[in-house]
């Protein structure tokens, strides 16, 4: 078995005729943050939806290459992509919580598609999920209000907690603080630390001191390239491009 949890090799992807990855293997270690940055439109999104098979779902969308989960290549013939959406969670840039539906059913409504119908087993998996999403104390009194009555803050962490109900592998997170207040922002950050300790997250951001604050690997995309990918301390003390140190300094993007 690998040390890494999901290997990409030479990943392409396009929109129609519109190359927007080329060439992109890495090795993404489990139980750890690895942050993907990089300037507006060099494919940090795109990258993070090759990984749960969601960049197909856009018309014309293509990919070439290889992406290991756990030594199986996704996009081999006959592998399930809602299957690799069960494993690989994602959460959005804008909380997305269904309002037509109370908290407790915005968590629930996974293991429900999945065949749980047992009243206390869900009672258990949406209480665990929104302790592990750190928001169960805000709202257990609360469960059968609408998710949209929530904070901002509080919504994006009930999107955790519903991705985390169906026990993924893998958490993608595209930007998941930038529609946030600093302080909503900075306990999605602290969970996203704590998250961690028991899954792989691969988090997107253009917030190149949020990669700095909580991330351990860090990948920089430019024009679709990865330009450099390592452990946060060496890629923001002793970069090996200079593209990368002028991106980190703030000289441009």
């Amino acid at each position: 078995m690998s040390a890494y949890k999901i290997e990409i090799e030479n990943l392409n992807a396009w929109f129609g005729s519109k190359q927007v990855l080329k060439n992109i293997s890495m090795k993404i270690k489990d139980r750890a943050v690895t942050a993907v940055m990089g300037p507006s439109g060099c494919g940090k999104t795109t990258l993070i939806r090759c990984i749960n098979r969601m960049h197909e779902i856009v018309p014309g969308a293509r990919v070439s290459g290889k992406i290991l989960f756990n030594g199986v290549n996704i996009y081999d013939n006959g592998i399930d992509p809602v299957q690799v959406r069960r494993k690989i969670g994602m959460v959005f840039q804008k909380p997305n919580p269904f309002p037509m539906l109370s908290i407790y059913d915005n968590v629930a409504l996974g293991p429900k598609l999945n065949g749980v119908r047992d009243r206390k087993t869900l009672d258990s998996i949406v209480k665990r999920s929104l302790m592990l999403a750190g928001l169960w104390d805000e709202v257990k009194d609360d469960l059968d209000k609408s998710g949209a009555s929530l904070s901002g803050g509080q919504q994006q962490r009930l999107c955790i907690a519903r991705a985390l109900a169906v026990e993924p592998e893998v958490l993608l997170m595209d930007e998941p603080t930038s529609a946030l207040d600093p302080i909503s922002a900075a306990k999605i950050e602290a969970l996203i630390r704590k998250l961690a300790e028991d899954y792989m997250v691969i988090i997107v951001t253009h917030n190149i001191q949020q990669a700095a604050r909580i991330s351990d690997y860090v990948a920089f995309l430019y024009l679709g390239e990865l330009v450099e990918y390592g452990s946060t301390k060496d890629v923001f003390e002793n970069p090996s491009s200079e593209l990368t140190e002028r991106y980190i300094t703030g000289k441009f993007g």
